[in-house]
């Protein structure tokens, strides 16, 4: 891993604009489950029967069981080496943004503070009725489900599967993978659309892609010029001692 990652520090501390695309793989040392892959919450909630927007508006209290159970994971999880060291690449001055398919708001509890969320926060709920916001935390403990003012039950402020993402986050990530030298892949297999499309768009206008997984994926040998196969928990860090150190030189 010695030579991708002081390769990988090279091309970020000389790049002028250095982006992030996140997924569930980033999450998982955080005690988040991803949807693919067999890890509990999902061997006993099917996302097909829980987590479509045809669910919630069919059977909302059903769905908000697993919502509940869910967010008592989310709420507990704390950011981890991975999500900490993308945020020391933009203390040091060389990430300018982080895409994340992700709803959890560890990036942002992290410290990263232009955060581009494509499918939404789960720490906010929103009344598909009103279109009020709340905030999650706010909300009684004993609230099940949570309610709106105007009596409607409140959905989290997050992307269905059936929902379209924010067009504003679409422009945003767009605007940032047209304009980057180097984009990082992290913890995602960046197979759905359309977070996927991403990478091909910074390529396509000459950026370098550095992947950042466990396992090969689809991007590995057809776009990635820089695969580096650990887990961001492993690799972040190191990655980002290693920029911290080269600024330090030049």
């Amino acid at each position: 891993m010695k030579g991708l990652i002081e390769t990988t520090a090279e091309k970020i501390a000389t790049a002028n604009k250095v982006v992030a695309l996140t997924g569930a793989g980033i999450s998982v040392d955080s005690g988040i489950p991803a949807f693919r892959g067999a890890q509990g919450l999902w061997d006993r909630y099917d996302p097909m029967e829980y987590a479509t927007i045809h669910a919630f508006l069919s059977n909302p209290v059903k769905v908000w069981k697993m919502l509940r159970e869910l967010g008592e994971i989310v709420g507990d999880a704390k950011p981890n080496a991975g999500h900490l060291g993308l945020a020391e690449l933009e203390t040091l001055g060389k990430l300018s943004s982080v895409v994340t398919q992700n709803v959890d708001g560890l990036h942002q509890a992290a410290g990263n503070s232009c955060v581009i969320e494509f499918h939404g926060n789960g720490r906010k709920l929103v009344c598909l009725s009103c279109k009020r916001k709340y905030d999650r935390e706010d909300m009684p403990a004993d609230a099940f489900p949570p309610m709106c003012a105007c009596l409607n039950i409140l959905k989290p402020d997050v992307v269905f599967f059936g929902e379209m993402i924010p067009m504003e986050a679409f422009v945003a990530a767009q605007a940032e993978a047209e304009g980057c030298d180097v984009m990082m892949v992290v913890g995602t297999s960046a197979q759905v659309e359309p977070a996927a499309s991403l990478p091909y768009v910074a390529k396509s206008h000459g950026a370098t892609i550095v992947e950042v997984n466990p396992e090969p994926t689809p991007l590995t040998h057809t776009l990635a010029d820089i695969a580096i196969h650990e887990s961001a928990t492993t690799a972040m860090p190191v990655l980002a001692a290693a920029v911290r150190k080269l600024l330090q030189q030049m």
